[in-house]
C-alpha cells in the first residue's frame, strides 16, 4: 500500500526518541515520571513542590539515563488543580511542551477496591501521555490555559459572587439564631435597633452570650455589604470607561428585558469572554447543558444533563429561563416552551425549563455576536446601570 507525505512524517514523529513527563501533584511533594515510550521501566523521581529548577535537573538526568541527546524533545502534562497554571507557563518560558490535562477526562477503574498511590499515578500518566501521542484523542483531554490577563480579568467577579455567598450565609445563621429563640427581624435596616424591640415568648432580655454573638454576625454582614458595594462601583467604573473589547461586549447586554447588570456582566465575563464559540453546541456545553443519553440494548433513557460546564454560568442560565417567562411572555421562545412543555407533569415542566436556559443562553450569545433579539423579544425602554 502506498505511503502518502503526511504518513511517513507522523511515523516518523511517532518513533522519534522523545522524553515523555509526568507530574502527580501534592502540597509538600512533587511525583514525577519520565520515560521514552519503549524504555521497560519508567523512571520515578520525587521534588519539592514549586522546585521547577529541581525538575528540569531530574529531566537531564533522565535523557542521560536513556540515551537521549540534550536536543532531544519531550512533552509533559498533569491535571488542573489548585495550583493554577503557573507551572505550565513556567514550563513552556522553559521551552518544554507542557499540557494541562481536564481531571474528569480521564479514565478511572470502575472495581470497588482499586489501589491508588501517587506512583501508580504517575504511571498512568505515562500510559495516557504514549497514547495521547500517537493520536488518541479521548483519553487525555487538554485545556486551553488562558493568559495572564484573561485570568486576571475573572478576579472581580470571582470576588462579587464569593462576597455575595458569603452574606447570604451569614445572613441565614443569623436568622436562625434568632428563630431559635422565636424572633424575626428584617434583613435589611439597623439590626441591632431592631433586636432591641424584640423580646422572646416571656417578656425575658436574651442571653448574654447570644447577643453578643449576634452584634458579631450583623458587623461581618455590615463589612460583606460594604465590600459588595465597593466592587459593584469598580465594576459600574470599568464598565464605563475600559475600552477593553470584553467589556464593549458586555455593555449592550442588560439592554435586554429580563437581563439584569449582574446576569449581564456573569455571562459576559465568566463565559463568552473566557471562550471563544464559534456555533452553539459549545455554549451550551460550557454550562453543562448537554444531554447525557444512556443506552444499552432495547433500553434507553436520558440521564439529565451532563453538569460538566461552569456552574455559575448554569445557575445564571436557569435564572434567566424564570425571567424570560416574566418578562418576555410573547416571544417565541416563551410560547415554544409553553406549548410543549406548559401542560406537563412537574418533571415535564422542569425539563422544559432547562431546555429553555440552553436555548436561551444560546439566543444571548447570538445577540452578543451579531446584535439580533429572539422573535418576540423587547428591549428596554430605560437602563439603568448597578
Amino acid at each position: 500500500m502506498a505511503t502518502t507525505a503526511g504518513t511517513r512524517i507522523e511515523q516518523e514523529k511517532a518513533w522519534t526518541p522523545t522524553l515523555l513527563r509526568a507530574f502527580e501533584l501534592g502540597v509538600g511533594q512533587w511525583q514525577l515520571g519520565l520515560t521514552t515510550g519503549v524504555a521497560p521501566r519508567p523512571r520515578d523521581r520525587s521534588v519539592t513542590a514549586g522546585d521547577v529548577h529541581a525538575v528540569l535537573e531530574e529531566m537531564a538526568r533522565a535523557k542521560g539515563r536513556f540515551g537521549l541527546p540534550e536536543e532531544a524533545g519531550g512533552v509533559s502534562g498533569d491535571e488542573a488543580g489548585r495550583d493554577g497554571f503557573w507551572r505550565h507557563r513556567c514550563l513552556v518560558a522553559h521551552g518544554l511542551k507542557h499540557g494541562v490535562v481536564d481531571a474528569s477526562s480521564l479514565e478511572v477503574n470502575r472495581r470497588q477496591r482499586r489501589a491508588k498511590t501517587d506512583r501508580l499515578d504517575v504511571h498512568q500518566g505515562l500510559t495516557r501521555l504514549r497514547r495521547h501521542r500517537a493520536g488518541e484523542q479521548k483519553g487525555w483531554s487538554v485545556v486551553r490555559v488562558p493568559r495572564v490577563a484573561a485570568e486576571d480579568r475573572r478576579q472581580l467577579h470571582r470576588e462579587w459572587l464569593t462576597a455575595t455567598r458569603d452574606r447570604t450565609r451569614v445572613t441565614n445563621r443569623r436568622q436562625g439564631l434568632l428563630a431559635s429563640s422565636g424572633l424575626r427581624v428584617a434583613r435589611q435596616g439597623d439590626g441591632p435597633a431592631q433586636l432591641g424591640q424584640r423580646r422572646p415568648w416571656d417578656g425575658s432580655p436574651l442571653p448574654p452570650a447570644l447577643r453578643a454573638r449576634l452584634a458579631r454576625e450583623w458587623q461581618k454582614v455590615a463589612f460583606r455589604t460594604e465590600q459588595i458595594e465597593a466592587l459593584e462601583a469598580a465594576r459600574r467604573q470599568r464598565r464605563r470607561t475600559s475600552v477593553e473589547p470584553v467589556v464593549e461586549q458586555v455593555r449592550p447586554l442588560p439592554t435586554r428585558r429580563g437581563m439584569g447588570t449582574n446576569r449581564a456582566w456573569l455571562s459576559g465575563m465568566a463565559c463568552f469572554a473566557w471562550r471563544e464559540c464559534r456555533h452553539r453546541q459549545p455554549v451550551g456545553a460550557l454550562a453543562g447543558l448537554t444531554p447525557t443519553p444512556h443506552q444499552s440494548g432495547q433500553s434507553c433513557h436520558e440521564l439529565g444533563i451532563a453538569t460538566a460546564g461552569h456552574r455559575h454560568i448554569r445557575a445564571i442560565a436557569i435564572e434567566m429561563a424564570w425571567g424570560w417567562w416574566r418578562f418576555q411572555p410573547e416571544s417565541a421562545l416563551s410560547r415554544w416552551d409553553q406549548e410543549r412543555f406548559g401542560q406537563g407533569s412537574a418533571r415535564v415542566r422542569k425539563r422544559g425549563l432547562v431546555a429553555l436556559a440552553r436555548t436561551r443562553l444560546i439566543a444571548l450569545w447570538r445577540f452578543r455576536e451579531t446584535g439580533a433579539l429572539p422573535q418576540g423579544a423587547w428591549r428596554k425602554t430605560e437602563v439603568r446601570f448597578r
